[in-house]
């Protein structure tokens, strides 16, 4: 808690948490790093092109309940993290350089309600989630563009307002 000087009233001021794994890269490093995961991400996006999860009417197939393709790939990776998480935590594994991996215990709030709720109506109505945007444009559906900038707005939107929203 801060008081102000100049009024009798106290504030609660959240403080940013100080990042678990500091950026202490060379210049040079982070450039090659960086090029590292837009090898991957070029890769994962080849993927999801071969996969056929960047199609909108695979989309919608999942939303209308006409093919379990989408649901198998979604539940795939929920087994996949699932099991991913249970090694880290349970050898205690480490990043490649050493650093203990550290997972944040998450606390429910109801405004995850709304917000999965909102997130699920852009998926629907879009045919893409924040993944498979950048595959989609780089696919040549310049049109998704419109979606990525309106995702980016939504995300600053809920940044300026978080603090109103449901907790």
């Amino acid at each position: 808690m801060e008081k102000f000087l100049d009024k009798d009233i106290e504030v609660k001021v959240d403080k940013p948490e100080e990042c678990e794994a500091p950026n202490n890269q060379e210049t040079s490093d982070r450039f090659i790093g960086l090029i590292k995961y837009l090898i991957v991400g070029v890769l994962f996006g080849i993927v999801f092109v071969k996969a056929e999860i960047i199609s909108w009417f695979r989309i919608q197939e999942m939303f209308r309940f006409q093919s379990f393709f989408m649901y198998g790939v979604i539940g795939s990776a929920i087994i996949v993290g699932i099991i991913s998480i249970q090694l880290i935590k349970r050898l205690d594994i480490k990043t490649l350089k050493g650093e203990k991996i550290k997972i944040a215990d998450k606390e429910f709030r109801k405004g995850q309600i709304f917000g999965g709720f909102i997130f699920g109506l852009g998926w629907a109505i879009t045919g893409a989630c924040p993944g498979p945007l950048f595959a989609q444009i780089g696919s040549g559906f310049t049109v998704v563009i419109v979606t990525l900038l309106s995702a980016i707005l939504g995300t600053w939107v809920y940044g300026k307002f978080s603090d109103k929203l449901p907790k």
